[in-house]
């Protein structure tokens, strides 16, 4: 299976630079699998699309202010990218990329405010990788949201951010359900819910339940090697509860229709069920790596943003709805004008 099968053209100014006016208003493509069928409609119409009795199954992982802007003694400007604590190498050691790299060195201070600095430790064999040394007291979260910015992604442009756009997005890239922060990207998948339309899909007798994966390189990171299956995906860690493990098992069970909302659920269930034959309460780790053919053994649908060229995430909903189906939708939905990426509008694969 080669990378440039999952490639496609996009119009840039497709790619969405601010979310919609409301989170519900996103409009959304529906593929129906069974009768090879795409049709138009809005999130807001999820209510319903989605039948009593399924299982809602959401990330409710939280966006951390994961990149910081600093300097170097010789006044040179550093950004760095937080992207995981290194608990192994030391209290305040975290895993991190750094722009532009080549001007620091073992031993560089970045300042970047008062109440933290960064140290530099040393490069990390992973491509592109940085050891370093959080230098602050007290809180750390609470240091990181005064200092911290959250950290979109590279195709959404802030050259000029002002005081609104910065609280729009402390607001906008983070799910209504966030609850554990440790994340460096949002489930974007979730960015459409409302508490209203959650309130809605219970009331008509939806159960819901939360699993936490941390979004981190393994979900973004490009794909280089031209022969799919020599890509490793990056680690990332997930927690499943007692209560969601036992709601999830309950509903393969009696044959509810479990509905994943975003890829990093889905390798969060997937991986859980591959290592223990079941949904078990854990807290553990995701190197899987969805490729057509798979076999899904937990999900039956997914909700889904529309994903970059050549992403494991496109061959993910790829495995799931079939790769000639995704690619039509995919061709529809830039003839009809949706907005892609994190930002952007969404599917429902059912």
């Amino acid at each position: 299976m080669l990378l440039s099968e999952f490639d496609y053209n996009l119009p840039e100014e497709l790619i969405a630079q601010l979310p919609a006016d409301k989170r519900e208003n996103s409009r959304m493509l529906v593929l129906n699998r069974d009768k090879h069928s795409i049709s138009h409609k809005h999130f807001y119409d999820i209510v319903d699309l989605i039948e009593p009795n399924s299982l809602l199954v959401l990330n409710n992982t939280k966006v951390m202010p994961a990149r910081l802007y600093g300097t170097k003694e010789t006044g040179a400007k550093i950004e760095i990218f937080l992207l995981k604590p290194s608990s192994d190498a030391g209290e305040g050691c975290w895993k991190v990329l750094i722009k532009p790299s080549k001007r620091v060195k073992s031993g560089t201070i970045i300042k970047v405010s008062e109440e933290l600095s960064v140290e530099v430790l040393h490069r990390l064999e992973d491509d592109g990788e940085w050891l370093v040394k959080l230098l602050y007291e007290g809180d750390l979260m609470a240091v990181l949201h005064r200092n911290g910015n959250i950290p979109l992604p590279p195709y959404i442009e802030r050259k000029m951010q002002t005081e609104d756009i910065k609280k729009l997005d402390f607001e906008r890239y983070q799910t209504v359900y966030a609850k554990d922060e440790g994340s460096v990207a949002a489930p974007t998948a979730g960015l459409h819910f409302t508490k209203e339309i959650l309130q809605k899909l219970k009331d008509k007798g939806v159960e819901i339940a939360y699993v936490t994966l941390n979004v981190g390189l393994g979900t973004f990171r490009p794909v280089k090697c031209e022969n799919v299956l020599e890509h490793k995906m990056h680690s990332e860690t997930f927690e499943i509860t007692q209560e969601a493990a036992e709601t999830i098992n309950r509903a393969k069970q009696t044959g509810k229709k479990i509905i994943a909302v975003g890829t990093t659920t889905v390798r969060t269930l997937e991986t859980a069920y591959q290592k223990y034959g079941e949904i078990k309460a854990c807290h553990d780790h995701s190197e899987l790596f969805i490729y057509p053919p798979y076999e899904f053994k937990v999900i039956d649908n997914l909700i889904t943003n529309f994903h970059l060229p050549k992403s494991t995430l496109l061959m993910l909903v790829s495995a799931l709805a079939g790769k000639d189906f995704i690619f039509e939708a995919y061709e529809e939905a830039i003839k009809n004008k949706y907005r892609f990426f994190s930002y952007g509008d969404c599917m429902y694969i059912c």
